[in-house]
């Protein structure tokens, strides 16, 4: 039996000029709101084009199927996202740790502040999840994680200091997707979030901690 092909999830071409860069932005929060209110089941290009007020012809220009404007709307919410985290990362203003403290308080709140409609994206990723474009923008995020704890854990070996950033990683976004997506207070998920920290913080304290030459 042959397996079904993926969707195409690339855009079909860029917008050059003022126009088409308003034509795609009124499509894509169009997307946005049909995405929130009807969910990924739902979510057709067909009503993305009625919300957006725009013809069907003119959005198949540049998005090739539904699954290519969810990716489109999930790469800029990681983008977003990850241009934030990126920046504390860099801020050598703060010790390491404390940037670490930082990244996963951020994360959360910005889980919380788009939480309907990632939990719709969520819910649409199986769509595209697999893709070879999904799988390097989330390399991309990864590998910045990774160059953060070269950082954050100079002296442990390579190997496991890998382990430790995707333990992080993979940690911090599975407890802000399960608790933003019950819909909790700003303080409850703000509790969740700085509890979530001081256990990755300990975890780096104690990995730094062991890494240490004993003295004799």
């Amino acid at each position: 039996m042959t397996k079904p092909q993926n969707p195409a999830i690339a855009v079909r071409k860029r917008p050059r000029q003022a126009r088409s860069e308003r034509l795609v932005e009124d499509i894509l929060e169009g997307a946005a709101r049909v995405l929130a209110r009807k969910g990924a089941r739902h979510f057709t290009t067909v009503r993305v084009a009625e919300e957006a007020g725009v013809s069907i012809g003119s959005l198949y220009q540049y998005f090739p199927s539904k699954e290519a404007l969810l990716f489109r709307l999930q790469t800029d919410e990681w983008t977003e996202t990850w241009g934030v985290l990126d920046e504390i990362m860099s801020d050598a203003t703060l010790r390491p740790l404390e940037r670490l403290r930082k990244v996963v308080l951020v994360f959360f709140r910005s889980e919380q502040q788009e939480a309907a409609l990632r939990v719709a994206l969520d819910d649409a990723g199986a769509l595209f999840r697999d893709a070879p474009e999904a799988q390097a923008f989330l390399s991309v995020a990864k590998s910045r994680m990774h160059r953060f704890f070269e950082e954050l854990l100079p002296s442990v070996p390579a190997e496991r200091r890998a382990f430790a950033a995707e333990l992080v990683l993979t940690t911090m976004a599975a407890v802000a997707e399960k608790v933003t997506a019950q819909g909790l207070a700003r303080a409850q998920v703000d509790a969740w979030a700085k509890s979530s920290a001081d256990m990755c913080c300990a975890y780096v304290e104690s990995l730094a901690l062991a890494a240490k030459p004993r003295k004799r």
